[in-house]
C-alpha cells in the first residue's frame, strides 16, 4: 500500500493535473477523515455506483460539481497549500453537492445551484475553522450543513429552483406507537450497513462495503469503530423504539457512524477509556438525531450531519480530560 500511494504521489508531483484529482480524491476521503486518495478513490466509485443504482446519477454528479468548484475556489483563495494537499476544502463541498442532488430537481440552474454552493462551503469552511479553533475543536462538517441548510431553505424562496425531494413541512406529532415494529436479523444488518453509506446521503449495500473498504485500506480503526457505531446507533435507535423505516433506512445512523469515528479513531488516541467514550457519544448522538429530526420539521430540511458535529463538539470539548490539549 505504501509502495503504491508512493508511486501515486510521484506522478502527482510531475503532474498538475494529477495534483488537482489527488486534491479532490482527498477531499472525497475527508468526509470520513481519510486523508488518502485511495480512500476517495472506494468512497467515490461507492457514491457512484449507489446514485445510478437509484436511478439518481445526478447525486454523483452534483457531488463531483461541487467538489471541483470549491478546489478552484480555494486554489483561487490562495489557501493553506497542506490543507489544501490534505482535502480539508473539498470533503464540505462534496457533501453539498450529494445534497442538491438528492433533495433539487436537475435543472439548468441547479448546475449553478450547485456550482455555487460549493464555491461558498470554501468561504464557509474558513470561517467556521477560524472561529471554532479558539475553543480548540475541528469545523467538522459545519460548513456543510451551515450552507447546504441555507440553500435549501432558500428554494422555498424561489420558483426557478425545485425543492420537490426535500422533507415535507409538517407540524410536529408524537410517533405513532405501531411505527415502531418489531425488527427481523436482516433489517438490523440493512440498517447498519445503509446507516454508513447514509453518510453519504445513499441508502446502498454495496456503498457501504466499498466505504468499510475504503476506511480499512487508510485506517483500521477507523473502518471498526465506523462498524460499530452503525451498529450501536441501530439497537439505541430500536430500543428507543423509532420508526422501523427510519432504522432500516439508515437515516438514525449516519451521524453516530461519524461520531463514532471522530471520537474513536481521529482526535483521540485509542484506548478502551476513549472506545467507551466513543461509545457514550454514539449514543448520544442518537438522540440528538432524533431531537433534530423533530426540530426541523416544520422547515421541511434534512438534519443532513448536524447532530454529528453538535454531538461531537460536545465530546471533543473536555479533550484535556484525556490528557490532550
Amino acid at each position: 500500500m505504501k509502495g503504491l500511494l508512493a508511486w501515486w504521489e510521484g506522478c502527482c508531483a510531475s503532474s498538475k493535473l494529477l495534483r488537482f484529482v489527488d486534491y479532490n480524491l482527498r477531499g472525497i476521503g475527508q468526509v470520513m477523515f481519510q486523508d488518502n486518495p485511495l480512500s476517495g478513490l472506494l468512497f467515490f466509485i461507492g457514491i457512484g455506483w449507489g446514485s445510478y443504482a437509484a436511478g439518481m446519477p445526478q447525486v454523483a454528479i452534483g457531488g463531483l460539481v461541487a467538489l471541483v468548484a470549491a478546489t478552484l475556489t480555494a486554489q483561487w483563495l490562495r489557501v493553506d497549500v497542506a490543507d489544501l494537499g490534505a482535502g480539508l476544502y473539498g470533503y464540505n463541498a462534496y457533501l453539498v453537492g450529494l445534497a442538491f442532488g438528492t433533495f433539487l430537481a436537475v435543472s439548468p440552474l441547479w448546475w449553478i445551484y450547485v456550482a455555487l454552493g460549493g464555491t461558498v462551503s470554501v468561504p464557509a469552511t474558513l470561517g467556521t475553522a477560524k472561529v471554532f479553533k479558539t475553543w480548540g475543536v475541528a469545523a467538522l462538517t459545519a460548513p456543510f450543513v451551515l450552507t447546504a441548510w441555507l440553500f435549501l431553505l432558500a428554494t422555498y424562496a424561489f420558483s426557478a429552483i425545485d425543492g420537490s425531494g426535500l422533507p415535507m413541512s409538517t407540524v410536529i406529532v408524537p410517533i405513532d406507537p405501531s411505527a415502531a415494529s418489531a425488527l427481523a436479523f436482516g433489517d438490523f444488518v440493512q440498517g447498519i450497513l445503509k446507516s454508513i453509506s447514509q453518510v453519504f446521503l445513499k441508502a446502498s449495500l454495496f456503498a457501504a462495503l466499498l466505504l468499510l473498504a475504503g476506511l480499512a485500506v487508510n485506517s483500521i480503526a477507523a473502518a471498526a469503530f465506523a462498524l460499530a457505531g452503525a451498529i450501536v446507533s441501530v439497537v439505541t435507535a430500536h430500543l428507543l423504539g423509532v420508526e422501523g423505516d427510519l432504522i432500516t433506512g439508515g437515516l438514525m445512523g449516519f451521524s453516530p457512524v461519524l461520531t463514532a469515528i471522530a471520537l474513536g479513531a481521529v482526535f483521540y488516541e485509542p484506548s478502551p477509556r476513549v472506545a467507551i467514550y466513543a461509545l457514550l457519544g454514539t449514543v448520544f448522538t442518537v438522540i440528538v438525531q432524533g431531537a433534530m429530526n423533530v426540530a426541523l420539521t416544520p422547515f421541511g430540511i434534512p438534519t443532513l450531519t448536524g447532530p454529528f458535529v453538535l454531538a461531537s463538539w460536545l465530546f471533543l470539548l473536555p479533550r484535556q480530560h484525556f490528557g490532550q490539549s
